[in-house]
């Protein structure tokens, strides 16, 4: 069965670190391009990272540059994305999905992602 499912989520104080994963089952998952969007209360859901199938490139929204880090194990079908020094506007639920043709993953365009999880909620709050 085809599942991308989030985990490491929760509440976390400004400043703080916390590291999700994306684990994989039912497809090759070192053929896709991995990205991470988020969605906050009320907002569309935006691109957050991406990395290439293999790990060699990679793409972060400006406002996550310097904090987050996106990286993969293809051994083990699992996805990370690192999140330190976070803000409360960082707070959303956290999608992973997969990307056959890269294209839609480094252009954070959703529409084109084959594959999505159920999503991780990150609460950043003091």
């Amino acid at each position: 069965q085809l599942q991308l499912v989030e985990s490491g989520g929760g509440l976390v104080q400004p400043g703080g670190s916390l590291r999700l994963s994306c684990a994989a089952s039912g497809f090759t998952f070192g053929d896709y391009a991995i990205a991470w969007f988020r969605q906050a209360p009320g907002k569309e859901r935006e691109g957050v990272s991406c990395i290439s199938s293999r790990g060699g490139s990679t793409n972060y929204t400006d406002s996550v540059k310097g904090r987050f880090t996106i990286s993969r194990n293809n051994a083990e079908n699992t996805a990370y994305l690192q999140m330190s020094n976070l803000k409360p506007e960082d707070t959303a639920v956290y999608f992973c999905a997969a990307d056959l043709h890269y294209y839609y993953c480094m252009g954070f365009k959703a529409g084109g992602m084959d594959y999505w999880g159920k999503g991780t909620l990150v609460t950043v709050s003091s």
